[in-house]
């Protein structure tokens, strides 16, 4: 046999050997593309289970941070007394986060209203059959706080910086503050409150207030 024909079928296998080992990594391939399709399947169930869990995740975050109850008996008062819901909202959460409870000084309920308080209250809104006990009710206890917001408005002309320091501070203090910050009530600012505490519970509230606002629109009826 030449050597030209023992080329030619060395040449002939080299070729029929490229062509199979060409030809053979088929089936990888296909198993790549079935990985690649379940990754994708994947993928899509978990983006699917994301859109249906941030909902949950996100109001009981919002449930720990901003928590509301009560929403209905906050609108009513709110209408009743011509009063910001939000307002409302963001001084039970100062006082107690929503969690009714008695305070170390006597205060009691969501509003923390003190006894002496709720029986001023009483008398000016007609309330003859007022008990102390009756403020652990919601109902009672918003609504006697709301009284006492929407008094303090009035007293201040509106100003609720001056309504919210009053509410935590007490009137006289607050009266002293006016005079000794010499510019009026309508030139009062939050830095003329003298008890770090008073500033800070007046920013804490005005804050919630904001953010009432952005993240409770629909239930509080804004």
């Amino acid at each position: 046999m030449s050597t030209r024909r023992v080329a030619m079928r060395e040449g002939s296998r080299w070729r029929s050997d490229a062509a199979s080992a060409r030809s053979y990594p088929a089936p990888r391939r296909k198993t790549m593309r079935r990985r690649f399709v379940a990754g994708l399947a994947a993928a899509g169930i978990l983006a699917a289970a994301a859109v249906l869990v941030y909902p949950m995740l996100h109001h009981a975050v919002k449930e720990i941070t901003l928590p509301l109850r009560h929403e209905d008996i906050i609108r009513q008062q709110a209408a009743s007394k011509h009063l910001d819901p939000a307002l409302i909202a963001a001084v039970i959460y100062a006082e107690s986060k929503f969690d009714a409870r008695d305070s170390a000084t006597g205060a009691k309920g969501l509003m923390q209203i003190q006894p002496a308080t709720a029986r001023f209250i009483a008398g000016r809104s007609g309330g003859t059959q007022f008990q102390v006990a009756d403020l652990a009710d919601p109902q009672v206890n918003i609504a006697y706080g709301s009284y006492y917001l929407r008094y303090l408005l009035a007293r201040y002309d509106g100003n609720a910086t001056l309504a919210v320091a009053a509410y935590n501070g007490g009137e006289t203090n607050v009266d002293k503050w006016i005079g000794d910050a010499g510019r009026g009530r309508g030139g009062f600012r939050a830095q003329d409150i003298r008890f770090m505490e008073t500033r800070a519970y007046v920013e804490r509230v005005l804050n919630a207030r904001r953010d009432y606002r952005a993240n409770y629109g629909r239930e509080l009826g804004l």
